[in-house]
């Protein structure tokens, strides 16, 4: 196989990757291949090694979203030390004084250091790499550089080619053929020379490259002959004649296939359901944005962000994710749920990857039942649909009110607009008799302002007036106001749309910290009955 990389640093490796003279009790250096992007592929080594190791490494750029980590996020433990190494600049320009390639041989330098710090202290250190960790991979600047210093070892992993090429669901190369393996970085006028004489070829690095790939095959007469694999073995993954493919919409993660004439042989034979990856890539994620800012939103949920091609949701929420280069919004009002699934799945259906958003999470009083109501109409029964979850309301206002949701609790919506009064009138009686913690959602607006004194009336029935109550408005926003009240004093009129209530059952109890800091808490055992 003939290879062709561009590299910020070409130094010389060193020739014995594990020095037999390491100081003693120092830590292991492991380099390990993560494979292209489904998880199930990690290797069982690699595994194993992300779970026992000290510390974990990872790349990403400013945007801080780590394919890497996201990939070994089941093997992990959750009580290890993470370095997260943040490249100082990508694809933009640089104002470091040598450019480009000075300024990421700095931060090799510096982040090889950060992690020698960890080996020399005599923790093993696991550098996670997408991919194989010395094929194209950021991997290969730490080995050059901590080697020849410390005990290190690599763990390969299924590489991007081998996971297109299953995606694409053709061989790359037979028999005597070759495989010539480029980066999407090099000069148009190479790139066609060396695709023209090529049996098969795999362009790797595109992105912001494309235009300039798509060129050198057309240049090379091979444009017709080629794919496009995206983010190939994930649930994102996408298949396409490269022909066909928007300039506009091609992310780092992603390559050109030219299969050998014998492959395409064989896809005549046997064709390849290329129609069927093409309406297959569409799909609908609902996305869990957490009830405030980025800091309450979860990893898996930034990344499905921006892996999107449109973004559908209300308005305000839409207002909080961040917009890709290359995405559209779709934003729409308050009430209109159901169109706004059915116009998410038709985006989707037409092949588009599609975002819905919800504050909180998705599956509680929110988008998720709509897009699998509307998701259920036999036009859209092919169309696949994920929910990713959020972070609750409930839970962070509880979170910051102490812990009153310790024991057993209720969830409960005080709108009647999509249920009727005697509904919701019946089911906080029996709440109330059953001495759960009630979180209400929804308990005013502006066109519902007698609902929050009913219902507080009705609670009064069955539990006493010093019965504990946390009125949290705007929680995580620059207007947080978590009040702790009783039941009794409950003000409605201090009850809007951005509140959410916790009602305390007859076991939670309301203590000042020492630092006066009052907090509310229901205790994990029950009395038991007499």
């Amino acid at each position: 196989m003939d290879t062709q990389s561009t590299s910020a640093d070409n130094g010389a490796y060193p020739e014995h990757p594990s020095p037999e003279g390491a100081p003693r009790g120092t830590g292991r250096l492991w380099g390990v291949g993560l494979g292209p992007g489904d998880p199930e592929l990690v290797t069982v080594k690699a595994a194993r090694l992300i779970g026992s190791a000290d510390v974990v490494a990872y790349h990403s750029a400013q945007h801080g979203r780590s394919i890497a980590r996201s990939v070994a996020e089941p093997y992990l433990r959750g009580d290890q030390i993470e370095e997260h190494l943040v490249y100082p600049v990508t694809t933009e320009g640089t104002d470091h004084p040598g450019g480009y390639t000075a300024a990421m041989a700095e931060f090799y330098a510096e982040a090889a250091e950060q992690l020698a710090a960890h080996l020399e202290a005599g923790r093993d250190v696991v550098v996670l790499a997408a991919g194989d960790p010395l094929f194209y991979s950021s991997y290969m600047h730490m080995h050059q550089r901590l080697a020849h210093r410390f005990r290190a070892e690599v763990v390969p992993g299924v590489t991007a080619v081998s996971g297109a090429s299953a995606a694409l669901g053709r061989p790359l190369a037979q028999h005597d053929e070759t495989l010539t393996v480029l980066s999407g970085t090099l000069p148009d006028e190479e790139l066609a020379d060396r695709v023209s004489s090529a049996d098969a070829t795999v362009i790797m690095k595109l992105g912001r490259t494309f235009p300039q790939v798509r060129s050198a095959l057309e240049r090379a007469g091979k444009l017709d002959e080629a794919w496009y694999v995206e983010r190939a073995t994930t649930q994102r993954q996408r298949v396409a004649p490269l022909a066909e493919v928007d300039d506009e919409r091609v992310p780092y993660f992603s390559l050109a296939m030219v299969p050998s004439p014998s492959a395409q042989q064989i896809a005549t034979a046997h064709p390849h359901t290329a129609a069927q990856a093409m309406e297959a890539r569409g799909s609908v994620t609902v996305v869990g944005l957490g009830p405030a800012g980025r800091a309450w939103m979860t990893p898996e949920a930034r990344d499905a962000l921006a892996d999107a091609e449109d973004l559908v949701g209300y308005g305000p929420y839409l207002d909080r994710v961040q917009l890709w280069p290359g995405q559209r919004r779709h934003a729409s009002g308050n009430q209109v749920e159901s169109e706004r699934a059915a116009a998410a799945l038709e985006l989707a259906a037409a092949g588009a990857r599609v975002a819905v958003v919800s504050s909180g999470d998705p599956g509680v009083f929110a988008m998720a039942a709509a897009v699998l109501e509307v998701a259920a109409e036999p036009r859209f029964k092919d169309v696949p649909v994920e929910v990713l979850p959020g972070l609750t309301a409930a839970q962070a206002a509880a979170a910051r009110a102490g812990a009153p949701l310790g024991h057993d609790f209720c969830v409960l919506s005080l709108s009647d607009r999509l249920k009727p009064w005697d509904v919701i009138e019946s089911r906080l009686r029996a709440t109330a008799a059953a001495d759960l913690v009630l979180a209400i959602y929804n308990p005013a607006s502006r066109s519902r302002t007698w609902q929050v004194e009913a219902a507080r009336d009705l609670l009064l029935e069955h539990r006493p007036g010093h019965t504990p109550v946390v009125r949290a408005r705007d929680v995580g926003g620059a207007q947080e106001d978590i009040q702790i009240t009783t039941l009794a004093e409950l003000d409605p009129q201090a009850v809007d749309m951005r509140c959410l209530l916790l009602v305390g059952s007859s076991t939670t109890q309301v203590t000042e910290r020492g630092n006066g800091h009052t907090v509310v808490w229901t205790p994990r055992r029950y009395p038991a009955s007499e």
